[in-house]
């Protein structure tokens, strides 16, 4: 049976609207939301672009669209207050890395025909990405010094909540693990080399530095 043919206006005002609906509803659902699309529809959807020699647009609206969503994300946090500032930070990171959880295997044939073939990448990888450049890196100055201080703090947040943040930090860039590296070993294994109890003295020491050093250079609470 041959497919019917899908002209650019086709994706533009059909296919790509349903899709862009679906993407929205994935990236703003809060764990447990029951989500009203139709996964088998949307799957569908991306096949025939695929078939039909629209990857490398669909491709392009995608990152263009969740690019979009992600620099309206760093800007609520940037907004917000000190005291809530690492939950919403927690918050933003978990609902992203969820609705990667949907996106990702709905988009699978154009990974698999486009991104992994044409671009030698991972549609993953890249959306993982998208996330460190637009948000990660733009907060991770004011970020670290709460998350020293909380930790030097009793129940100031969840241990959850900082385990949660410091390995989602690591997944994103490792070397981030240098800023601090005392706080990174409590919930990551195996990150420092083999130290004498001096030498984790040292780096603890090392992080409340860091602490200081960045009040000092504007990033307040």
């Amino acid at each position: 049976m041959l497919m019917n043919v899908i002209t650019i206006e086709d994706y533009k005002s059909t296919y790509w609207p349903k899709l862009d609906s679906a993407i929205d509803q994935l990236l703003t659902q809060s764990p447990g939301d029951y989500i009203p699309i139709s996964y088998e529809q949307i799957y569908s959807c991306v096949y025939k672009c695929v078939c039909q020699q629209h990857s490398e647009q669909m491709y392009s609206d995608l990152i263009k669209k969740i690019t979009n969503h992600l620099e309206r994300v760093s800007k609520e946090l940037q907004a917000s207050p000190p005291d809530l500032y690492i939950e919403r930070f927690n918050v933003a990171l978990g609902q992203y890395m969820g609705a990667l959880q949907s996106i990702v295997p709905l988009f699978i044939y154009m990974n698999k025909f486009y991104i992994e073939t044409k671009l030698n990448r991972d549609l993953k990888d890249d959306l993982i990405k998208l996330f460190t450049e637009h948000v990660a890196e733009k907060h991770i100055y004011n970020l670290m010094p709460l998350l020293l201080e909380a930790q030097s703090t009793p129940f100031q947040i969840t241990p959850s909540t900082m385990a949660n943040i410091v390995k989602g930090l690591y997944t994103l860039r490792p070397e981030w693990v240098q800023m601090a590296p005392a706080l990174f070993s409590k919930f990551i294994p195996n990150i420092l080399p083999p130290a004498v109890e001096s030498e984790l003295q040292e780096y603890a020491a090392q992080d409340q530095k860091l602490q200081r050093e960045l009040m000092q250079n504007g990033f307040t609470r």
